[in-house]
């Protein structure tokens, strides 16, 4: 943790849970500039970790009947003309080919910026911008397929915004009520949320967007954002202990029923790294894999992971520092710092042999 701050993050913090029991920490500051540390009990914004909320709700419809995995997204929204191939499992998994209205970001930061202008003082305003869906899904569809659905994967947040409305056109209500009613009060996640508007409620660390403005860095406050910027694709906030009640009762079938959990963990590819319905399996290190999700979104980035049983459980939050986005190995050192972090953390999970590989 203290070498990610070295490398640019304002703070992080940790919650672990294996067969030795549970273990919390944090580094660094909840604002720079201020003396306070990272509350540990403190909110911040999970970004994609949102996804297997949304799709844990999608295959509790579709166990009700009300949803049809392999039916088509156009079935239940038809007024984006959309390619009959795309299913709403299709869409679940990144399958679908559709371009991604947030665009396509490299792992330096560089790449399509989107429907959002490049990084900048524009950007920052727009951060507080409210959009609809249906503008964002537009927005994506216009730029063209890349794809055949079925064909390949691109990770695409516009297949999220899909989700959220086929939900919405289902339920009647919004999907924030939707996660509310069905994950967040039964479990006792009192501090997981939909926000309405820009803010984060309570306790929370602040997170940064750094970049060059005339040649002078620039280090915006970002903390603020509008969750319509991402919806049903990353707009949740959360803690650490609420994250982890939500990666154990859905491993450990507490949540699905078994059908349910079955088509989640149904990997593509079905051996090594793969995706699932709202889910990632990642291998750590030889034999040890993961199961989980992550989340980047402006200032914020979260990797909730848990072993396939669920017994063992790793939640990690940094709030994005100072880290200029025009500094090419300033980035690199920012990101292999992060992997570092994340992967070290799930490596000391303590959980007894075979246990880490029977999903393999």
């Amino acid at each position: 943790m203290s070498a990610l701050v070295v490398a640019g993050a304002a703070g992080v913090q940790v919650r672990v849970h294996d067969g030795l029991g549970d273990w919390t920490g944090s580094a660094g500051l909840a604002r720079l500039g201020r003396p306070e540390g990272v509350p540990g009990e403190g909110r911040f914004r999970i970004g994609s970790v949102t996804k297997p909320f949304v799709a844990a709700v999608a295959l509790m419809l579709a166990a009700e009947g009300e949803l049809g995995l392999d039916a088509p997204v156009g079935r239940y929204l038809p007024d984006f003309d959309l390619d009959g191939a795309i299913t709403v499992r299709y869409a679940l998994m990144h399958l679908s080919g559709l371009a991604d209205y947030s665009g396509d970001h490299r792992p330096d930061g560089a790449g399509d910026p989107g429907i959002f202008p490049p990084i900048g003082p524009e950007y920052i305003r727009k951060l507080t911008t409210g959009y609809e869906p249906a503008e964002l899904i537009r927005f994506a569809l216009a730029r063209g397929p890349r794809f055949e659905p079925g064909r390949g994967f691109f990770y695409s947040n516009t297949n999220y915004l899909l989700a959220q409305l086929v939900i919405e056109k289902i339920t009647g209500t919004s999907y924030a009520d939707q996660i509310r009613r069905r994950i967040t009060r039964p479990l006792g996640m009192a501090s997981t949320l939909v926000p309405s508007g820009p803010r984060i409620p309570g306790p929370h660390a602040h997170g940064y967007v750094a970049y060059r403005d005339h040649g002078d860095l620039t280090v915006a406050d970002v903390t603020e954002a509008h969750p319509s910027w991402y919806g049903a694709a990353g707009s949740i906030v959360s803690t650490t202990a609420d994250l982890d009640t939500f990666v154990s009762a859905l491993l450990t079938g507490r949540l699905l029923a078994p059908p349910q959990l079955a088509e989640m963990l149904a990997f593509v590819p079905p051996d090594g790294d793969g995706v699932g319905i709202g889910l990632f399996r990642k291998e750590f290190g030889p034999g040890r894999f993961g199961i989980g999700h992550f989340g980047s979104v402006p200032g914020f980035l979260c990797f909730t992971y848990g072993v396939p049983d669920g017994s063992a459980r790793m939640v990690l939050s940094a709030n994005r520092g100072a880290v200029d986005r025009s500094d090419p190995a300033a980035v690199a050192a920012f990101l292999a710092a992060v992997d570092k972090a994340v992967t070290t953390c799930f490596a000391a999970l303590h959980v007894p042999d075979g246990k880490l590989s029977e999903f393999r």
